[in-house]
């Protein structure tokens, strides 16, 4: 099968509505039976299986058995960004989300994308480190510059740690609900990671949505000088 026939392939799978909305409840990063995705699609159990076998045989999902259940999620970050892209298609006006700001709560606030962190406070938190010079532009990567890692380090976040590892350190990722991008990859997982571990987000059950705490939004502005109500 060729790149053309593959990628024919590969949209029909991710693009039908049942399949579409058990891939977008896997967006949040967490493993799901098949009897929770059937809730999240508004299908049967069985019907749901069915779709997950399609998936699993395409690489799409992955599977984990832990004794009598058996979990789904992504096969990897890759599938995540593509579902996160074809979102932004979603989206009628480029530029509605950027002239005003959301409400401060709701997923196109604060959420988790796969891995990390997006939403309006996700990008306003990269567009400040870009702004400080901790991170670059670069084609479709961020750099992070000398002084960038000694702000991760403040986080517990060693440059070294990211040495021989198959995965992009960084990437940008383009945000559906602010059309601007980002911070994904590894270094993305990874700050999302320790922001949690601060106590600065808090997750809301059966969501995507974060919710910023005032620990959050005092060390943020201690740390980053960004100010987030």
């Amino acid at each position: 099968m060729n790149v053309e026939d593959k990628f024919v392939s590969i949209s029909a799978l991710l693009c039908e509505p049942t399949r579409a909305r058990m891939l977008w409840g896997l967006l949040d990063g967490r493993a799901y039976t098949a009897s929770e995705l059937s809730i999240v699609a508004d299908t049967s159990p069985t019907s749901a299986s069915n779709h997950l076998s399609k998936l699993l045989e395409a690489a799409i999902v992955k599977v984990e058995i832990q004794g009598r259940h058996r979990y789904y999620s992504f096969s990897n970050s890759e599938v995540a960004y593509a579902v996160e892209g074809l979102a932004n298609l979603a989206k009628n006006s480029i530029t509605e989300s950027v002239k005003k700001e959301p409400k401060n709560n709701g997923v196109k606030y604060c959420r988790t994308c796969y891995d990390h962190l997006a939403g309006f406070v996700g990008v306003k938190i990269v567009e400040t480190l870009e702004t400080k010079g901790y991170l670059l532009k670069s084609k479709n990567i961020y750099l992070v510059s000398e002084k960038g890692w000694e702000w991760f380090l403040l986080l517990n976040i060693l440059k070294e740690d990211f040495i021989n590892n198959r995965r992009p350190i960084t990437r940008q990722c383009l945000d559906w609900s602010e059309r601007r991008p980002h911070l994904a990859g590894q270094l993305g997982a990874e700050f999302l990671k320790k922001m949690l571990q601060r106590k600065w987000f808090k997750k809301v059950e059966f969501s995507r949505e974060l919710v910023i705490t005032s620990k959050g939004r005092q060390e943020l502005y201690e740390l980053l000088g960004v100010a987030i109500q």
